[in-house]
C-alpha cells in the first residue's frame, strides 16, 4: 500500500502538505543547530571568531554533563525531525529528549552560571526563540501522532 494512502483500518492517514513544510523547515533549522554544536566542539576558528574571549571561555568551559545535555538537545531534535519526515511516532520521543537536554543546558547556562551576562540580551533572546521552536516541534509531532499521520 502507498504510504500516503488513507487507511480506514487504523493505518496512516494521508500526509498533509504542512507536515512536509514544517519538516523541511525544521530540518534546515536543526541542521544549523547541529553545525553550531559541531563548530563549537571542534573549535572551528572561522565560526568561533564571531564570539569574544569571555564567550569562548564560557563555551569551552562547559562541564561534560552540560556538553552531553547539549548534544542530546541538538541531535534529539535532528533525529526527531527526520522521524517526522519519515512519519514515525518515535519523533515525539526524540523531540521530548531534545527538550530535556535543553532544560538541563538552560538551567546550567542561566541559573547555575552567568551565561545570560556572558551572552548578553541577544543570546538570551535567541535561547527563547530556540525554546519556542523546540516546544512547537514537540507539540506538532504529538498532534500528528494523535491524528494518525505519524505512526
Amino acid at each position: 500500500m502507498n504510504a500516503n494512502a488513507s487507511n480506514q483500518g487504523g493505518g496512516r492517514s494521508k500526509t498533509p502538505l504542512h507536515l512536509w513544510i514544517v519538516g523541511v523547515l525544521a530540518l534546515l533549522w536543526n541542521l544549523v543547530g547541529a553545525f553550531d554544536y559541531l563548530a563549537t566542539q571542534l573549535e572551528l576558528e572561522s565560526y568561533m571568531s564571531q564570539f569574544n574571549q569571555e564567550q569562548l571561555d564560557f563555551f569551552y568551559g562547559f562541564p561534560k554533563w552540560v556538553t552531553s545535555a547539549w548534544a542530546i538537545a541538538v541531535w534529539g531534535s535532528v533525529v526527531g525531525t527526520v522521524g517526522l519526515l519519515l512519519r514515525r511516532k518515535w519523533a515525539v520521543w526524540a523531540f521530548g529528549a531534545s527538550l530535556l537536554g535543553m532544560a538541563i543546558t538552560t538551567i546550567h547556562n542561566f541559573l547555575l552560571t552567568n551565561g545570560a551576562e556572558v551572552m548578553g540580551s541577544a543570546g538570551s533572546m535567541f535561547t527563547i526563540v530556540i525554546w519556542v521552536v523546540a516546544i512547537f516541534l514537540f507539540v506538532y509531532a504529538r498532534r500528528q501522532a494523535a491524528a494518525g499521520v505519524i505512526t
